[in-house]
């Protein structure tokens, strides 16, 4: 039973440090003034789709990675 719950415990740390670098990677709602007019986009917008799509994976890799570290906290409490 020991070696369950430090195994859970090195899983729990590992996904807890990568969901705060994946919260880290997005980028902030509030972009600015500039964001009003639209500076980022070319003249098709491809630019703009493709850091849309990025931030769409970072928003669910963060809620995978945050249920992921709950689920492995309540499996420490129930094993201890």
């Amino acid at each position: 039973m020991q070696t369950v719950q430090i195994i859970i415990n090195i899983l729990l740390l590992v996904t807890a440090v990568l969901l705060i670098i994946v919260v880290l990677l997005q980028e902030s709602k509030s972009a600015g003034l500039g964001a009003a007019f639209g500076g980022e986009t070319t003249a098709l917008g491809s630019k703009r789709n493709a850091k849309v799509q990025k931030e769409a994976k970072l928003q669910k890799a963060t809620i995978i990675l945050a249920i992921a570290v709950g689920v492995f906290a309540l499996a420490l409490l129930i094993l201890s």
